[in-house]
């Protein structure tokens, strides 16, 4: 594959993936998931619908997949990265009189509401970033991100950014600005951006077995690009975890 072939698998990898795994989407309770899979060997674009927390028609993206492609539309639109664009585009995909305008998940505070009725909602699942983003938008503020969160989000917001930025001695900058739109969190800024930089030696490299390796020494430089409190610490983990035998580095945990 040529580098360009690359960027695309990216982005189209990550789409597919996410919509495939939708429908299986937050179990968390290993037996019951088991229960559910049973010994079905392909359970992409399971059907019908598990997800314990919202319905989606079969196909469509949760709401990781759907903050990708609102960034991959306004990196278009805009021939690159326009912050105050995306942050309408968000505004207008997610907001008021959209599929995620659901009152179910607007009162929805903590996983042990799942077992309410009203769960799997029949709309798409608005994450805390977003619902915080909303918020600060409408209030008219410059900083829309959120100081709390540290889930997924911020790795699956820098796939379509790498794919457009790789090579580039701005990639991180650019890579930093859309994680921060909607999550202003130092954890989700560091995790992000070693996520980024991880994509960016595939996507340049193909398989390279040493991508990870030159990660760690990145992450170890004090000269470094886009420097964050928290990279000693991410070296560190992607360290661990090599050394452990594990090949592909699980940098955070989506709760």
């Amino acid at each position: 594959m040529t580098c360009e072939e690359r960027k695309i698998a990216a982005v189209v990898g990550a789409l597919i993936a996410d919509a495939a795994a939708q429908p299986l989407h937050w179990n968390y309770k290993i037996d019951k998931l088991n229960n559910i899979i049973g010994d079905q060997k392909e359970i992409a674009f399971w059907e019908p619908s598990a997800n314990p927390f919202y319905c989606r028609p079969t196909g469509s993206y949760s709401c990781y997949g759907d903050q990708s492609c609102v960034i991959l539309k306004s990196l278009v639109s805009n021939n690159g990265l326009d912050v105050r664009s995306l942050q309408k585009s968000t505004y207008e995909f997610f907001g008021p009189n959209t599929d995620y305008d659901d009152k179910d998940n607007k009162e929805y505070e903590s996983k042990s509401d799942v077992s309410k009725k009203v769960y799997p909602i029949k709309a798409g699942w608005r994450h805390a970033s977003i619902k915080t983003f909303l918020k600060k938008y409408e209030e008219g503020l410059e900083d829309t991100g959120c100081d709390k969160d540290e889930q997924m989000d911020c790795v699956l917001r820098i796939v379509p950014v790498v794919a457009l930025y790789a090579g580039r001695p701005d990639m991180l900058e650019k890579a930093e600005s859309v994680i921060r739109v909607t999550q202003n969190s130092d954890t989700s800024v560091a995790v992000g951006l070693a996520a980024a930089r991880i994509l960016e030696q595939y996507i340049l490299y193909g398989k390279k077995e040493d991508a990870i390796e030159c990660v760690i020494e990145e992450l170890s430089n004090p000269n470094r690009s886009n420097p964050q409190d928290l990279d000693k610490a991410l070296a560190g983990q992607l360290r661990e975890r090599r050394s452990s035998g594990l090949t592909e580095p699980y940098l955070v945990h989506s709760s």
